[in-house]
């Protein structure tokens, strides 16, 4: 059986991979609105999306929108990919069924 990636695994990682998970391919999420949605402080996330972006799983842009500086958060597909063979082993480990490989 596969591990559980250790990047995600982090229940505040899973919640930010989750909710970006959500979103369609290439959609962005404003760093203040996802802020918003997992009741984080700025900090916090800022620290969860800084493992994820280094992990490759996450991708953070800033701009501007109009004067005023904007971040942008999307999963990347490197990202989208390791969070569906997460949750297929998660799904592995909650199916009371034997596997196929097993004698």
């Amino acid at each position: 059986m596969t591990e559980l990636d250790p990047v995600i695994h982090a229940q505040a990682r899973l919640r930010v991979v989750a909710s970006l998970s959500a979103l369609g391919d290439g959609d962005k999420i404003a760093f203040p609105r996802l802020q918003e949605l997992l009741a984080m402080t700025a900090g916090n996330l800022s620290v969860h999306l800084r493992k994820l972006e280094d992990a490759g799983y996450v991708e953070i842009s800033k701009t501007h929108r109009g004067r005023t500086p904007a971040t942008l958060v999307r999963l990347s597909r490197r990202g989208r990919l390791a969070f569906e063979e997460y949750t297929e082993v998660i799904r592995a480990l909650l199916d009371p069924t034997p596997s196929k490989e097993q004698p």
